[in-house]
């Protein structure tokens, strides 16, 4: 157990300056932590609100949510297990406010080195992929039951793939795939290997599918809202264009009506990591930051 407590402490959170930079966060305030993981984020924000009783720490993963509440259980924050779009919804319902709302969108690095999570595909595990271990669907129902239709069509449009079509006939003809590695062989095998895996985006369309995770996102902006107390600040990373994009419209949508405006962008562009921090910890250095003011309800 001591180990284990170690191994998460060796989390290395995303943009971590920059996230306390455009959340300004100042003594008493109170705090949304919506994909809480294993505390990078929300033990900084912490040290400068000095409010844990003020703050609502939220993830959906289960070994996340010990470790949440080995942490923090005892200083009186709320601590919840359920997606965020849930999470939000009963926070709503609450009449709960927040000054400060933090979504780092990303898988986290301890998930990818896991290989019984099923999301890297340099390390063999079973295909599962399940950000909620609770939740029925996983990576391995996708790879091996969805039609060839359904399956181009999330290689497609999740993960941008551009030889979609023929990477769903080598999974089709390959059932069935037991493995992360096997469907990342198959892939290799039949593409060839380059600078990024050929298997990178077609197990990032199946980890998107199996979470459901731009519709949450989607579903989710027009909730954070609301949460968010006047003059509260809210940010948001993302980690593929996909997200981004649905951030950066969504920030834009709200921010550009001169007399309806809802929000003030705190970034007109997304901020991203620098050189150092991309060199140690590799996985930032697609990680974009997205941040904006509440100025009217």
């Amino acid at each position: 157990m001591h180990q284990n407590k170690n191994k998460k402490l060796n989390h290395i959170p995303v943009l971590l300056k920059e996230v306390i930079s455009v959340l300004e966060p100042k003594n008493n305030d109170t705090y949304l932590d919506l994909t809480a993981g294993y505390g990078g984020h929300c033990n900084a924000v912490l040290n400068f609100t000095h409010n844990p009783g003020g703050a609502a720490l939220v993830d959906r993963d289960d070994e996340a949510i010990k470790f949440i509440q080995e942490k923090y259980g005892k200083s009186k924050a709320l601590i919840i297990h359920n997606d965020f779009l849930t999470a939000s919804k009963d926070l709503l319902k609450s009449s709960y406010q927040f000054d400060l709302i933090l979504a780092d969108l990303g898988v986290s690095s301890l998930h990818f080195n896991e290989a019984r999570r099923g999301f890297s595909l340099l390390r063999d595990g079973p295909l599962d992929m399940r950000m909620d271990q609770n939740q029925v669907l996983t990576a391995e129902k996708v790879i091996n039951t969805y039609s060839r239709e359904e399956l181009f069509n999330i290689l497609k449009e999740y993960g941008e793939e551009p030889k979609a079509r023929l990477i769903v006939d080598t999974i089709i003809n390959n059932r069935p795939i037991n493995s992360t590695l096997q469907l990342a062989d198959l892939i290799a095998k039949k593409f060839g290997y380059s600078r990024i895996h050929p298997a990178t985006k077609t197990f990032q369309a199946i980890r998107i599918e199996v979470n459901n995770e731009l519709n949450l996102l989607s579903d989710s902006l027009d909730l954070w809202l609301k949460l968010l107390s006047i003059g509260g600040r809210i940010a948001i990373i993302s980690f593929h264009s996909l997200e981004d994009r649905i951030v950066k419209n969504f920030f834009k949508e709200h921010s550009s009506s001169k007399y309806e405006a809802e929000l003030s962008l705190v970034n007109k562009h997304p901020i991203t990591a620098g050189p150092q921090e991309i060199v140690n910890n590799p996985r930032a250095r697609s990680a974009k930051l997205r941040a904006a003011v509440k100025i009217k309800t």
